[in-house]
């Protein structure tokens, strides 16, 4: 890069600060979640994600000049986070880069990535740079060619007679086993062209494909990884973004727990994942479960595993708002908060967010003794629009009860979190969320509590953002975009009966984005 005249430095500094000082009167703009620093983007999914030479390293795709580039960011403490250079970036013969996966191979860290060239298909580069600032195309790249995102081979025997299409998209991170090299691929290319539109069963619902190598150069597809099933997911849904890892027996990480794990999107219904036994080079779903459920909000996961053992995962949270408004605030591009993936006693998953966001609180203060009445609220001394609360919640014989957030004196503005009892469900309402944004739903995700078995809450609120986690086994997010500056309240509710909350804590939260 050729560094600007002294002149042009003295053009650029001014316009930084104002840039800074236009960001940090932005009432949205969230604080702690992460956020692409290169303006407004979109996609911007999560990739390559890797712990090395002591620190965790996150990429993103981005838009510059009509491309897609890798952007790179790094972090001690999974809060605050230095910026790079582009990971990668469009030349020698890429002319795009897409989503991949990224793993650690000895003394170096390869990234397997969807490129768009002369020819498209999965590209690999490699790294053995302390800051992983410089990377290496491998020569063969693409490694695995493809026209629109799929190839050919030959039908297996019996068979054998003509050719199937095979996905070449959007790889996983390459793994190791017994010596050889490993890599999934996604279908929505093959879906789209021989699912949808030419309606053959054999190609609709999600699927991966699986190739092997022994060299990372010349790859051969074996078969594919799994069959899906309608009565986990629709005939519709694709496998993309796909990361395949062995599920920790805890959050602390520890030894696997004997049961691996495919997260993964469908481009319409969002983040969601499958729980089974990986073996003779297959994966066997035992269990599905999702990350979103009434639209693709919560989209293109990834996760990294820490030299713990921890396994935690990221994803990108659509920006719902118009693209005027978008370009008006010159930011859009947003993560979740980093959470913890293991599996549970009952061979479910759990989840919960890490406990390096809890280095953020400050100004705590504790409520205790609370009884919500029936069908009624009790509004809270606490207010805010960057907090963490941490509840336990009776339900006692509520049939509904939950806090309300972000919510307005007069109450045209609010946001519900609800305990629904009778439909065995964790959702948020945002259909007050804001006067002037026309998206507005309810999401609701599958929760039952045991009887007698209190609602535990860890609820985020960052700006733009509504994370909340519950018993370790459910969470939701959505984001909203209050217009009133007086929506800061927060209360709870209850219907059909008292309920009663013994604890709860409250945390405002140090912002870590840099403006």
């Amino acid at each position: 890069m050729t560094p600007p005249s002294p002149e042009k430095l003295n053009e650029m500094i001014p316009h930084a600060r104002l840039l800074r000082e236009h960001y940090l009167a932005d009432p949205h703009r969230p604080g702690y979640h992460f956020l692409v620093p290169e303006g407004c983007h979109g996609p911007v999914d999560p990739n390559a994600t890797v712990f090395w030479n002591g620190r965790y390293h996150f990429c993103y795709i981005y838009q510059h000049e009509g491309a897609h580039y890798w952007g790179h960011a790094s972090s001690l403490d999974l809060l605050h986070w230095r910026h790079h250079a582009p990971a990668l970036a469009p030349g020698e013969g890429d002319e795009g880069i897409f989503s991949g996966g990224v793993f650690v191979d000895g003394d170096k860290v390869v990234v397997s990535y969807w490129r768009l060239g002369k020819p498209d298909g999965i590209a690999i580069a490699t790294s053995s740079d302390p800051n992983l600032d410089h990377w290496t195309r491998h020569p063969s790249s693409p490694v695995i060619v493809s026209e629109g995102g799929f190839g050919w081979t030959r039908r297996p025997a019996p068979d054998g007679a003509g050719m199937v299409p095979v996905g070449s998209a959007a790889p996983s991170a390459i793994w190791r086993k017994d010596g050889r090299y490993y890599m999934l691929t996604g279908n929505l290319p093959v879906l789209q062209e021989f699912g949808r539109q030419q309606n053959l069963p054999e190609h609709q619902g999600d699927t991966l494909y699986l190739f092997v190598s022994d060299d990372l150069a010349t790859w051969t597809y074996l078969h594919k990884f799994y069959e899906s099933r309608r009565e986990w997911t629709r005939e519709t849904e694709d496998d993309m973004c796909p990361d395949f890892f062995p599920l920790p027996s805890s959050p602390d990480g520890g030894p696997d727990s004997g049961k691996h794990m495919i997260l993964f999107i469908s481009h319409n219904m969002g983040c969601q994942y499958y729980i089974g036994e990986y073996a003779n080079d297959r994966f066997a779903p035992e269990s599905h479960g999702r990350m979103t459920w009434v639209d693709n909000e919560f989209f293109a996961p990834e996760s990294v595993v820490d030299p713990a053992g921890r396994r935690i995962m990221w994803t990108w949270v659509f920006d719902r708002r118009s693209g005027e408004e978008r370009a008006h605030a010159g930011w859009s591009g947003e993560m979740s908060l980093p959470r913890l993936l293991w599996l549970g006693p009952d061979n479910t998953l759990r989840m919960r967010p890490v406990p390096e966001l809890e280095r953020l609180r400050y100004n705590g203060r504790t409520l205790t003794g609370l009884t919500v009445p029936a069908d009624g609220q009790l509004a809270l001394p606490i207010r805010g629009d960057s907090l963490e609360l941490s509840l336990e919640l009776h339900p006692g014989r509520a049939t509904q009860c939950g806090l309300k957030v972000r919510q307005s004196p007069d109450g045209r503005e609010e946001t519900v979190i609800t305990y629904d009892a009778a439909e065995g469900a964790l959702k948020i309402n945002t259909q007050k969320s804001c006067l002037n944004l026309s998206y507005k739903m309810i999401e609701s995700a599958p929760l039952s509590l045991a009887p007698g078995e209190p609602l535990l809450l860890r609820v985020f609120l960052d700006k733009s953002f509504v994370e909340v986690f519950a018993n370790d086994r459910q969470a939701v997010v959505r984001r909203i975009y209050p217009s009133l500056p007086d929506s800061q309240g927060l209360s709870l509710f209850a219907h059909g009966g008292p309920a009663s909350v013994p604890t709860l804590d409250a945390w405002d939260m140090m912002p870590s984005n840099p403006y």
